[in-house]
């Protein structure tokens, strides 16, 4: 049964010209009410009605970038370069397309409703970047929009997330294993055995598989690991200011801590000066990413750094048709060991 625009506005308990507002952008409504309606228009999936159904299979100039945090560096430069990339040989109007960044503040909600709105207004491409809610309900109404977008003819590129099995959806997943084996493996060589770790929020992918890194590298050591040295936060400075207190807290002897990215690692920095500790003198610190300020930091950041701007441009071009998908749709990206000033050898050693 096709689902009109009535139905959510029934839904959302508004006028259906209050829907259509919301849809088209073109009335001020109020936040609280938008938000109900976009999420009717979730629940429902309500895309195209009427005759409009018939230009389901068309595309606009339009291109959705999904992001978790706009204001993180992290996304920030994936987005820049995903935008300089979708103009060119293959747009309209001159070459231009328009390039909408979906700010979804980590909500799963936000992030299908985004989706829910891109197939409506026909996107010409969306490309979601940085990692995915690890929830199967969640995972299973994400590939089904993607293949609806695919359907109507959008372009869907995952720019640092995992492949997403039996969608078109060409991936370039970020070796986020990879990195971090080689950066605990890094510390392990200077002799470091007490690590403490400050990992992500534990349902996102890319908090699962640097963690899975660091315990690889701890595992092939022989390390033993203590469950009260790996604390979860969120990807920000203040997380990593307060796990590194509680680290010192319950870590008697800690050594090194392993952040899981630079801006983690930065609060862990400051966290051990405040408590009279010096970096890396009596304990080193790591982070992952390589973000612009990891260089200028007191002292520099060791880290990985992944090519941000590389695979975000790579991702534009793939969205716009003007580079060939890689074989099985799927490419890995790679990130580099950086080694600085923040990390050096036990003391004694």
């Amino acid at each position: 049964m096709t689902v009109t625009l009535a139905d959510v506005a029934a839904r959302a308990q508004v006028s259906p010209a209050t829907v259509s507002r919301v849809l088209n952008g073109n009335y001020p409504v109020a936040a609280a009410t938008r938000e109900r309606v976009l999420k009717a228009v979730d629940d429902l999936d309500y895309v195209l009605n009427g005759p409009a159904s018939a230009l389901a299979a068309a595309t606009s100039d339009l291109v959705g970038i999904l992001v978790h945090d706009i204001a993180d560096p992290f996304f920030g430069i994936m987005a820049s370069a995903i935008q300089s990339e979708i103009g060119g040989p293959g747009g309209r109007a001159g070459g231009e397309r328009l390039a909408v960044v979906c700010n979804t503040g980590g909500s799963p909600e936000r992030e299908l409703t985004y989706l829910t709105l891109l197939q409506r207004q026909r996107a010409a491409a969306v490309v979601l970047t940085g990692g995915a809610v690890e929830d199967p309900e969640h995972g299973a109404a994400v590939a089904g929009k993607l293949r609806r977008l695919a359907e109507a003819g959008t372009r869907v590129v995952l720019c640092g997330r995992p492949a997403m099995p039996d969608t078109d959806a060409v991936a370039l997943p970020f070796d986020n294993r990879g990195g971090a084996r080689e950066l605990t493996d890094h510390l392990l060589s200077l002799g470091h055995r007490r690590l403490g770790y400050i990992a992500g929020p534990p349902d996102r992918t890319t908090t699962r598989h640097r963690l899975e890194g660091h315990h690889a590298a701890l595992d092939a050591a022989g390390v033993a690991e203590d469950a009260r040295w790996t604390v979860h936060g969120d990807y920000d400075r203040r997380s990593g200011y307060e796990a590194t207190r509680e680290l010192l807290s319950v870590a008697g002897g800690l050594t090194a801590v392993v952040a899981a990215n630079d801006s983690i690692a930065l609060g862990a920095c400051a966290a051990l000066r405040d408590a009279g500790l010096r970096v890396p003198e009596e304990v080193s610190v790591v982070g992952f990413d390589d973000l612009p300020f990891s260089g200028d930091a007191v002292p520099a950041l060791t880290t990985v750094a992944l090519p941000l701007t590389e695979a975000g441009a790579r991702a534009g071009r793939i969205a716009m048709g003007r580079e060939e998908t890689p074989g099985g749709g799927v490419a890995l990206v790679r990130g580099e060991l950086v080694v600085r000033g923040s990390s050096g050898r036990v003391r004694g050693r």
